[in-house]
C-alpha cells in the first residue's frame, strides 16, 4: 500500500480513517494486518498481510530489516546532523544511543535515513535529537523492496515473487 497522509494503521482508529478502508472488502474480511505501523502523518510503503510469520519476520528487531525514509526537515540539513545520526543519538526513553544504519543529505531540507528498528516515532525523535525537526516523513523502502513510482497514493497491489525476493522471503 502507498499510504497517504491522514490515515491510521489501526483496525480501530481514534482520530483519522483507517488504512484498511483503502482496501477492498475481501481483503478487510481476511483481517490483514500492517507489518509495522506508520504514523497518521507519515506516507509511503506499508506492507499488509494475513501471514503472522511474515509479520513477525519483517518486524522482528533481530532481523534488522532496513527501512528507508525520506524526511523533509524544518531547517536545512547539515553534515553535523548526518554525523550525529550515524554515530548515534540518545532518545529520552532509551538507555543506549540509537544509530541510523545509513544517512545522507538528499536536499537542503531533505534527509534520507535508514533504520533497522521500529521504535515509536523513531525517525522523528532521532532527527530531533540531532537538532532538527521532521516536517514530513515518507517511507521509500523496506528491505530491498522499493515503493514503485507507479503506485498512486492510497493505491495497493499484491506483492510479486520478485517483491518477496527483495524482502528476503520465499513466497509460498
Amino acid at each position: 500500500l502507498n499510504k497517504p497522509t491522514g490515515y491510521e494503521c489501526s483496525q480501530r482508529p481514534r482520530h483519522h480513517p483507517s488504512v484498511y478502508n483503502l482496501l477492498p472488502v475481501p481483503l478487510r474480511q481476511r483481517e490483514v494486518q500492517a507489518v509495522g505501523r506508520l504514523d497518521h502523518d507519515t506516507t509511503g510503503l506499508l506492507l499488509l498481510t494475513d501471514d503472522g510469520q511474515f509479520i513477525h519476520q519483517m518486524s522482528s528487531p533481530k532481523r534488522k530489516v532496513p527501512k528507508v525514509y525520506l524526511a523533509t526537515t524544518k531547517h536545512p540539513v547539515d553534515q553535523a546532523q548526518v554525523d550525529a545520526l550515524l554515530a548515534g543519538v540518545l532518545l529520552n526513553d532509551e538507555p543506549e544511543p540509537i544509530r541510523a544504519a545509513a544517512c545522507e543529505i538528499a536536499g537542503e531540507c531533505l534527509l534520507r535515513l535508514t533504520v533497522t528498528e521500529g521504535k515509536y516515532h523513531q525517525v522523528k525523535r532521532m532527527v530531533a535529537a540531532a537538532g532538527n525537526h521532521v516536517a514530513a516523513l515518507h517511507r521509500e523502502a523496506m528491505g530491498g523492496l522499493i515503493l514503485p513510482d507507479t503506485l498512486p497514493e492510497g493505491g495497493w497491489r499484491y506483492l510479486t515473487p520478485a517483491d518477496f525476493a527483495a524482502l528476503g522471503w520465499a513466497a509460498t
